[in-house]
């Protein structure tokens, strides 16, 4: 019966059809990696292979032949420059202004745009996609030029903010040792929060309106309804915009660069990546590669801690 029905089904298959299933696809296989390569060449000539370049660098030392002035010469020396990055107080300086930074801007530019998706998705808020684009419009300044822009906002000499307050008795200094930080923070919450809150906002467009007319029906109010209902079914969304932040604050290098030409506040080690670009602006570029490969490595186990952190509340 099932040689039968095998000999049934060959004579009904035509033999291309044959050829090309035992050939694994055909020019389905042709298709897959034409698809592919387009998004693999670039991914492995801009992504893995700068990363796998630092990773060896990052193992090499200079040495140098008949004493302090002979000739330089570049070797394998094993774990020697992590050392030196994990004594090199400057880095542990970074990292801790880094981690204040991140605790306090993460929050509160999270918070912000979580209200801010809230309010747009309430019926009754009128013009809605004004607001919206006008959120979102500060993501669409490049990083550097918006770190121009509030510089001078923050320039004792041209600021109207600064001038302004002055009438009134006070007296900011928002380039001060410190205020320095909350400038920069200031800086990235602009930037950053029309983003968070757009990805929040998207979320909330997928609930299903019927959650809300049957929540209305058992007398639930549009707090109650914010807060224990649209809040935890975007929870992943909001998982996700705070794994984006951890990942932008470890990063964090534009704004104050930009502010540092006119804030001696700011150091050229105020940050761990502008640290890792004054040490390798000083030619010492296995140094920087370590230091870079530790900062890659912070950023993972904070962003996959924090990931494995939500799911387990969550119960995933």
């Amino acid at each position: 019966m099932t040689d039968t029905a095998t000999r049934a089904t060959r004579a009904v298959t035509p033999p291309g059809d044959r050829r090309r299933r035992l050939n694994g696809g055909g020019p389905r296989a042709g298709t897959v990696i034409a698809f592919v390569t387009p998004f693999f060449l670039p991914f492995l000539l801009f992504y893995l292979v700068p990363v796998g370049y630092a990773l060896w660098q990052s193992f090499r030392v200079v040495r140098r032949s008949g004493g302090q002035y002979g000739t330089s010469y570049t070797t394998f020396g094993g774990f020697e420059q992590y050392g030196q990055v994990f004594q090199n107080t400057e880095f542990w300086s970074s990292i801790g202004r880094i981690a204040l930074f991140g605790i306090v801007q993460v929050p509160v530019m999270l918070f912000v745009a979580l209200t801010m998706a809230l309010l747009l998705d309430t019926p009754l808020l009128k013009l809605k996609a004004f607001f919206r684009i006008t959120a979102f419009m500060p993501y669409a300044v490049p990083g550097v030029i918006a770190a121009i822009m509030w510089s001078y906002l923050y320039s004792p000499q041209l600021s109207p903010i600064v001038d302004l307050l002055g009438d009134i008795g006070l007296k900011p200094d928002f380039l001060g040792p410190g205020a320095i930080l909350w400038s920069t923070a200031n800086i990235s919450t602009w930037l950053w929060t029309g983003y968070n809150m757009l990805i929040m906002f998207s979320a909330l467009q997928s609930i299903p309106q019927e959650l809300y007319e049957a929540a209305k029906l058992d007398g639930a109010s549009n707090w109650a309804i914010a807060w224990r209902i649209k809040v935890p079914i975007i929870a992943p969304s909001i998982v996700l915009t705070t794994v984006f932040s951890i990942i932008g604050t470890l990063q964090l290098y534009a704004e104050p660069a930009v502010l540092r030409q006119i804030s001696s506040n700011i150091s050229s080690t105020f940050t761990p990546n502008m640290l890792a670009y004054a040490v390798a602006s000083g030619n010492n570029y296995q140094q920087a590669a370590a230091i870079s490969v530790v900062i890659a490595v912070i950023t993972f186990v904070l962003s996959f801690g924090f990931m494995r952190l939500t799911s387990k509340k969550a119960g995933l």
